[in-house]
């Protein structure tokens, strides 16, 4: 079972983060999420996060969740990346199960088409891939949650 943090650090119960986000639907609040990795030696860290954004300074909050797998298994920065937006995409439709009303956007951390980045020439694919999945979704620089948030706690 995946152990959940807040934004400042303590474990919290994914049946905790529930409750937060049903509440924040209910306010018209918008669920982000975002997904990251970070190859260390012999592991690939793979971190997860969810971020609420609303009105209010107190609705505005995330959660995060960190894996490890063999950096073996990501032998191509394809694969790696598929595998992000594979887990994004993942705990989008496992939030949509509990909670079938809220507004849910991925980002994707990566680049435009048009920049000259590693990144790029994946976006058209990731994009389709997560859209086809039922997802409105941001590549960069609009994805927040992606380069910002999952990508300070995959390091």
């Amino acid at each position: 079972m995946k152990k959940w943090f807040t934004g400042a650090g303590h474990e919290i119960f994914f049946e905790e983060i529930l409750e937060i986000i049903k509440i924040h639907s209910s306010q018209e609040g918008t669920v982000y999420i975002g997904s990251d990795s970070m190859l260390q030696k012999q592991k690939c860290v793979f971190c997860t996060a969810i971020c609420l954004l609303g009105e209010t300074e107190q609705s505005n909050r995330y959660f995060i969740s960190r894996t490890r797998s063999h950096a073996k298994k990501f032998k191509t920065l394809l694969q790696r990346i598929t595998a992000e937006v594979q887990n994004s995409i993942d705990m989008g439709l496992k939030l949509l199960e509990h909670c079938p009303t809220i507004k849910i956007e991925l980002h994707l951390d990566i680049s435009d088409t048009n920049k000259e980045s590693k990144t790029s020439k994946f976006a058209d694919m990731l994009v389709g891939y997560a859209k086809g999945s039922g997802f409105d979704c941001k590549i960069k620089p609009d994805a927040f949650t992606a380069y910002c948030v999952a990508d300070k706690h995959s390091k």
